[in-house]
């Protein structure tokens, strides 16, 4: 273990090294702040690394992770990143990135109790409940769970949609635009779910804001 730990920092060190051989000034640039166009929210699953399956670079996408990508309108961390990256980076693109295999996803079909992450899971339930008909219509235990994924991401879109933060953030005409993604563990490719959400009027209407 403690040889694996002084691995970490020799990688650190070699990568470093890797990164001004390509660009001398590159520490330099980010040392002078962060302007990201992109608020990925996505799966804590650490074979799931936001900037590295996009291709990005230090300093391009600001990032939220948790179990099961989830959106949850009491959650105070996630709306504390989700108000800075709107509010102070002024990003213009949020993705909700869930993942196939996903083991948050796949506890909540089940009825096992783990522990403390019960009550977390039980807002991926909830997803489960509100399409119950078209998910319990699904033969194949596997094909079920994919489109559970699925589902899933599409009710978190809708849920920061639903937050008063891009809310105001629309009716200060800002362009913000929501994603919902799905990437494949197998494979390493995206799936854009073409759910895309860039004003409340996709919205019910008990949702609007009077802003």
């Amino acid at each position: 273990m403690e040889k694996f730990y002084n691995e970490l920092l020799e990688n650190n060190k070699k990568w470093v090294v890797n990164m001004l051989d390509k660009d001398p000034q590159f520490f330099e640039r980010l040392s002078h702040g962060q302007q990201p166009p992109i608020l990925w929210i996505g799966c804590a699953d650490s074979r799931v690394p936001a900037n590295e399956i996009i291709g990005a670079l230090p300093g391009e996408v600001f990032v939220h992770r948790n179990i099961a990508n989830m959106v949850v309108h009491t959650d105070m961390n996630m709306l504390s990143v989700l108000d800075y990256a709107i509010n102070v980076l002024k990003v213009s693109h949020v993705i909700v990135c869930g993942h196939y295999g996903c083991g948050g996803v796949q506890a909540a079909m089940t009825n096992k109790h783990i522990g403390l992450i019960d009550n977390w899971i039980r807002h991926i339930k909830d997803v489960y409940r509100f399409h119950q008909d078209e998910l319990n219509a699904i033969g194949d235990e596997k094909t079920r769970f994919d489109r559970f994924v699925e589902l899933n991401v599409k009710e978190q879109v809708l849920d920061l949609a639903k937050t008063s933060i891009i809310q105001n953030a629309w009716e200060k005409k800002q362009a913000i635009h929501i994603h919902g993604w799905v990437y494949d563990i197998h494979d390493g490719i995206i799936k854009d779910l073409m759910v895309s959400i860039k004003n409340n009027e996709s919205l019910s209407q008990v949702y609007q804001l009077d802003l």
